[in-house]
């Protein structure tokens, strides 16, 4: 007799779920080989659905035979509830950041090989430097994309980076750039000159997870307000972000220290 299971199997995509989930839970990657013996079954039968991963982006080759996740999935789940949730909570502090720096500032998430922000706060007063929700900029050359890159592993960074050259276009990172990334973990927040917008400094954070690593970056594009007396300096908006960036990471269910709180 046959059952619901049977009538509603669909083998090809089970064998594509097997190996997503097979490739999770394992370091370095695994080979055709390696992957067939695990799913006792023979090579033969994942060729066709290994090929297909990697054109989709799912899964990518490294040291020539072997294969590993990339980051898709960890993308597309950036765009479901939980970072939704992430923006819904950030609203009130990010305004109340807002009014206390007297700056605008966006949280920005990583998705496909470029940071996207989901949020964003105009400047309380006439002056302010926002940018519109949905917007996907640059990993190499804003705040948002260095902490993004910054307060993940090594291997993840990597991958972040091969998700941008496989939807975009390559680019040549020089030891310098891995050495200030390094720089940015170690101080906890980046702080550099606009590279689209003179007169501009992007002040970014990281929002952390529960497993420390960073999942968002709060940005801060800070502009010297000349009529405004009481705004508070480049030093002082530093701290007021760190301090919404470790609120922020506490309701993202983070219990590490932020490096202001050590």
């Amino acid at each position: 007799m046959e059952t619901d299971d049977d009538r509603y199997r669909a083998p090809a995509l089970d064998k594509g779920l097997d190996i997503l989930e097979l490739l999770a839970g394992v370091d370095g990657g695994l080979t055709q080989a390696e992957i067939s013996k695990r799913l006792s079954r023979s090579p033969n039968e994942f060729y066709r659905m290994l090929d297909r991963l990697v054109r989709r982006g799912y899964v990518t080759r490294i040291d020539g035979d072997r294969y590993s996740l990339t980051l898709k999935l960890f993308g597309l789940a950036q765009l479901h509830a939980p970072v939704r949730r992430l923006a819904s909570y950030a609203t009130p502090l990010m305004r109340d950041l807002a009014q206390k720096s007297k700056q605008a500032n966006q949280l920005a998430v990583f998705d496909r090989g470029s940071a996207v922000v989901i949020a964003q706060q105009e400047a309380p007063d006439y002056w302010g430097i926002s940018i519109r929700v949905g917007s996907h900029i640059s990993l190499f050359d804003t705040g948002s994309g260095h902490v993004l890159l910054a307060f993940r592993s090594l291997e993840e960074r990597e991958m972040m980076i091969s998700e941008h050259v496989r939807s975009r276009e390559e680019v040549k990172l020089t030891p310098e750039f891995y050495a200030r990334l390094d720089q940015i973990r170690e101080r906890g927040y980046e702080m550099m000159a606009s590279a689209q917008t003179a007169g501009v400094y992007n002040l970014s954070a990281p929002i952390l997870g529960p497993d420390g690593r960073g999942i968002a970056a709060l940005t801060v594009p800070y502009i010297t307000l000349v009529n405004a007396p009481a705004a508070p300096d480049i030093s002082r908006t530093i701290s007021l972000l760190q301090e919404t960036a470790s609120q922020l990471s506490l309701l993202a269910g983070s219990d590490v220290p932020t490096p202001a709180e050590k």
